[in-house]
């Protein structure tokens, strides 16, 4: 098992810029990505952004050019830099984490933080 816990949430102003965190623990070895994914209030969950070891990015369309991924395979920890938030932004944010195969395959999930874009 993995466990992933989050960090970084909280309250900013649209225009602003906050970063995520994510450290994970347990069984390291079985997983070789990282992602973030959101569920704002009366929606489905959506991916955010995937990270591989190896390098491999994927982000979601909504978010593109405005939030920035990272890994530290050595901290096993991921982030999240987002910038330019919107109120459309404010959701909570899951870390997760599991395998890249050509596609990326979630298999653990953190409890979520929550991030609210508002003046």
């Amino acid at each position: 098992q993995v466990q992933l816990v989050e960090s970084g949430g909280g309250l900013v102003q649209p225009g602003g810029s906050l970063r995520l965190s994510c450290a994970a623990s347990g069984s390291i070895f079985s997983i070789d990505a990282m992602g973030w994914y959101r569920q704002a209030p009366g929606k489905q969950r959506e991916m955010v952004a995937h990270i591989s070891n190896g390098g491999t990015t994927q982000y979601g369309d909504s978010v593109k050019g405005r939030l920035t991924i990272s890994r530290d395979k050595v901290n096993n920890t991921v982030s999240l830099q987002m910038n330019s938030l919107k109120p459309e932004d404010t959701a909570v944010y899951y870390c997760a984490a599991g395998n890249y195969r050509g596609i990326f395959i979630m298999k653990y999930w953190g409890k979520g933080t929550l991030l609210t874009v508002s003046s």
